[in-house]
């Protein structure tokens, strides 16, 4: 929670202050633009929730002089692997991509907002905690936003332009009246980090493919080197995994060989949307990250496709706030929209690929995979859009 005193009015409004939010933020700040960040939570992220990071999302964090600490904080995997029981299906290499990052980052999300909340606090930002939107009036040139306190007492804060940042409840985006379309997935997802006996290497992040569900295994920074993420559908899942609900599912989906789950550090589940809002602009007020698109956790792409989108909208946001025309941010939805639409539906054929279940379904799909994969030019292609580099 911060102390300093939240001022009447700004340029611009950041509303959320997780990894879109503060990169937003960052970028406004290192263009000396004015702005306030405000977030309803009393403190940041403490959980790892997203964890990966890729090649294309470093790129724009090295603009921004975040890269390097991400790095050094993260594990290295180059590799991604698709199972079927004892049988790899594919594999996918990074290390030929044309970037400076020929790998997939794994880093918890606590860990990736630090660095981004240190960078700001570097800069002279800063986020004002605990603040609930409540309304966001767009009249007579500027915006309006309302909030409360923590203690209940009302506020306003007027500015040129609001970003919303605030989620897939995006309190922005329902004031603005923008729709948000699409559909839930009809299993739930277990999200847990373990600490566990893992026979696949820890350059590889692993895809098992099963009758009963998909499980992703990744690795995530250990010095033990025995902290894993784990994510899988379930039909119904607990509320909170525990290390027997985890033990069990590897059992019946992992790799042969020994796998034994010594210790859950965190676990959630939730359901899976995949939408995206109608529009990115309504006005004064835009919408970034998951305020914007939210879509299955397959690929890993959802919080990498929100820091891109912030650090564009930003960029626009600082030259019109420097005197040029209000008309260049169209650009953002221009460019941006298309983009969520390329992941959501991405990531919807792996999903639905990945979660077939009949026996002649999983057949066709398994001899396809080995098929495609087989030629280079696919994996090629495949690895580049995993890693987003089409998104330059």
């Amino acid at each position: 929670m911060t102390a300093t005193p939240l001022p009447e009015a700004t340029s611009v409004v950041i509303v959320g202050a997780g990894p879109a939010g503060l990169t937003a933020a960052i970028v406004l700040a290192e263009a000396g633009v004015d702005h306030v960040l405000i977030d309803r939570l009393s403190e940041g992220a403490n959980t790892s929730r997203a964890a990966v990071v890729h090649a294309r999302t470093l790129e724009v964090l090295d603009e921004l002089g975040i890269a390097k600490d991400l790095v050094a904080r993260g594990i290295q995997v180059p590799t991604f692997k698709v199972h079927d029981g004892p049988k790899t299906l594919a594999t996918i290499e990074f290390g030929d991509l044309p970037t400076a990052y020929p790998y997939t980052l794994m880093i918890p999300q606590d860990v990736t907002e630090q660095v981004l909340l240190d960078r700001l606090h570097q800069l002279g930002g800063t986020v004002h905690r605990p603040l609930t939107v409540e309304r966001v009036d767009d009249e007579n040139g500027r915006v309006t936003v309302g909030y409360t306190t923590a203690d209940a007492t009302t506020g306003t804060i007027t500015a040129d332009y609001v970003i919303g940042a605030d989620g897939m409840h995006s309190v922005v985006r329902a004031q603005a009246g923008i729709g948000f379309t699409g559909d839930t997935y009809p299993a739930s997802f277990v999200l847990a980090d373990v600490r566990m006996s893992w026979p696949t290497p820890r350059s590889e992040v692993s895809l098992h493919l099963s009758p009963e569900g998909v499980t992703v295994v990744a690795p995530l920074p250990d010095a033990a080197q025995e902290r894993y993420r784990v994510v899988a559908t379930v039909d119904e899942a607990p509320e909170h995994p525990t290390r027997d609900d985890i033990q069990t599912l590897l059992d019946a989906r992992g790799p042969a060989g020994e796998v034994r789950v010594d210790e859950v550090l965190w676990s959630s589940r939730f359901r899976v949307h995949h939408r995206v809002a109608d529009h990115y602009r309504a006005g004064r007020v835009l919408l970034a990250g998951d305020a914007a698109h939210v879509h299955s956790p397959a690929g890993g792409q959802g919080m990498n496709t929100g820091i891109q989108d912030a650090a564009l909208l930003a960029r626009l946001l600082a030259k019109v706030v420097a005197g040029g025309p209000d008309a260049l941010l169209d650009e953002y939805e221009t460019v941006r929209r298309p983009i969520a639409l390329d992941v959501v539906a991405f990531t919807d054929r792996m999903t639905r690929m990945a979660t077939l279940q009949s026996a002649p379904a999983r057949t066709a799909r398994n001899t396809a995979l080995r098929l495609l994969t087989g030629i280079p030019a696919v994996r090629s292609k495949l690895a580049y859009q995993l890693a987003e580099l089409a998104n330059r």
